[in-house]
């Protein structure tokens, strides 16, 4: 009864592979404590059988999930979970990368990918308290936790008060260092947005995901100490690598 249920829940109408949505199945059992960290996974029959579909297509999911870190085959052994945890990101008044995964990655670092001056979207400018269409400068950057790749972030500046800020988010790799040179010593999380969705093939390069995997995004919107909006911002985090913990602004 319970391996037709879970064999019901598979979508094969979504444009989702199946053996995408298996691993997908699989992560979340094993972050449910269904698989235990360095258990044995069951048999691919058994796993096909719950499921619903033929031994390949678990096969391939497996596969995913081991070149992903997730589990270890042996051969003549099995298919074994890894013991891995993941991150845990803290979003709060003071939302930092790097202070925010400190104890938990010994190198922290953000890369800047790209660097654009655009006019301003409706959501951006409503977002960073411009007029629509203003000039704003885009940041595309991606977040490191020992050498693996943790978020994948794009970043809205008022062009008029930040012309520069891309040259100082390339030699710093941070933003709030890159908000120094500007005279802003600190600043605050007004709001966050929180969401869920499929890696689109940007992310998936960028992140090094595979197909169909899963990404938290946080919408949100930092301000200085006194209110003013300075960075309107959207954030991709691969929920097989990072949790989100949330705290009051």
């Amino acid at each position: 009864m319970i391996g037709q249920q879970i064999a019901n829940s598979l979508e094969r109408r979504t444009g989702v592979s199946l053996w995408r949505q298996i691993a997908d199945q699989i992560l979340h059992s094993i972050a449910i404590g269904d698989f235990a960290e360095n258990a044995a996974l069951p048999p691919e029959v058994a796993l096909a059988e719950r499921y619903g579909v033929n031994r390949h297509t678990v096969r391939s999911a497996i596969a995913a999930l081991v070149q992903d870190g997730v589990l270890r085959a042996e051969q003549g052994r099995g298919t074994f979970v890894l013991s891995r945890k993941r991150l845990s990101y803290p979003i709060g008044a003071r939302t930092r990368f790097s202070e925010g995964l400190q104890g938990q990655a010994s190198e922290r670092r953000s890369v800047l990918l790209e660097s654009a001056v655009e006019p301003a979207s409706r959501r951006v400018a409503e977002g960073l308290g411009l007029a629509k269409g203003s000039s704003v400068i885009r940041l595309e950057t991606r977040g490191e936790a020992d050498g693996q790749p943790v978020s994948r972030a794009t970043g809205w500046f008022d062009a008029g008060r930040f012309a520069g800020i891309d040259a100082a988010m390339a030699e710093t790799g941070s933003v709030t260092a890159s908000f120094q040179r500007f005279g802003i010593g600190d600043y605050l999380r007004q709001s966050t947005v929180l969401s869920a969705r499929h890696a689109d093939a940007a992310d998936l390069a960028d992140l090094d995901l595979q197909p169909g995997a899963i990404v938290l995004v946080t919408v949100a919107v930092n301000v200085t100490p006194d209110g003013q909006p300075i960075q309107f911002a959207e954030t991709r985090f691969p929920a097989e690598r990072v949790e989100l913990k949330l705290s009051a602004l």
